[in-house]
């Protein structure tokens, strides 16, 4: 039986306070309160973690004062959540909420609607295994045959396109890696920050394909001292979150073909 040692991050707080576009579209006061197919975008992501085995905490990170906002959607959850104040960027709001971690930490984000409790379980078993940080990838065929618009940009890699699906793990090492985000944003669109982050020759590889997946997190492990791995979903879905309006309705229509399946 897997013991009760996971934490799961939420990452949910809306970028310098200020209300996310679909949210003033939507007329809520959060975006984690924009709904899709009858409830806001966290309650989503709360009941695809309803099946993961082991959680001992989820933690959802959060800006000052929303979790008075979203507070009737964690306490309609059977999961045992509480709010954690979200610091200046991604790094430090990962290192925040996850203090006091003794086991593996998987971290997402309340747009991530299409999230299971398949992949999450994954991610952790690869921590549990010995790894100390893991990326959750699908590839752009997969992606593009759940939704021709699912995604409009790929990671190029030697072993193909890809995108990543908000959905990452890290050990009590593997924590340090967290530093690479530090800025916030699109990570992989930013070459500066590669370069800052793994090294220019690392950049120049990945930039150009000249790398496959597993090449490239073996470099990334390597630069930071740690292990660290992808695993690759097989559903393309898992690549869609709730970024705008055109995500919100493909997202829409993929719970709808979900649920007819």
């Amino acid at each position: 039986m897997t013991a009760k040692d996971l934490v799961v991050v939420v990452l949910a707080a809306q970028r310098d306070g200020r209300l996310d576009p679909l949210a003033a579209e939507a007329g809520v006061t959060h975006k984690c309160l924009v709904p899709i197919r009858g409830r806001p975008l966290l309650a989503h992501v709360l009941a695809g973690l309803e099946l993961v085995e082991g959680i001992a905490s989820v933690r959802i990170s959060v800006e000052a004062g929303a979790d008075e906002k979203l507070s009737a959607i964690a306490t309609a959850s059977p999961l045992p959540v509480r709010f954690m104040p979200a610091a200046g960027n991604i790094a430090d709001s990962v290192y925040a909420a996850a203090e006091g971690a003794s086991g593996p930490v998987v971290v997402t984000t309340a747009d991530n609607v299409l999230l299971a409790a398949g992949p999450v379980e994954q991610v952790a078993a690869r921590l549990r295994a010995g790894d100390d940080a893991v990326v959750a990838l699908a590839r752009k065929e997969d992606i593009q045959a759940a939704h021709p618009e699912a995604q409009r940009n790929f990671y190029r890699f030697r072993d193909g396109g890809f995108s990543n699906c908000n959905l990452y793990g890290l050990s009590q090492q593997g924590l340090k890696a967290a530093e690479a985000f530090r800025e916030g944003g699109q990570f992989f669109k930013n070459p500066m920050r590669i370069a800052r982050a793994f090294g220019v020759m690392n950049l120049v590889r990945m930039r150009f394909g000249r790398v496959t997946t597993e090449e490239a997190m073996r470099r990334i492990g390597k630069r930071f001292g740690i292990r660290a791995s992808r695993i690759i979903l097989d559903d393309g879905a898992y690549a869609v979150d709730v970024d705008n309006a055109r995500t919100h309705r493909i997202a829409s229509l993929l719970m709808e073909k979900r649920l007819a399946a």
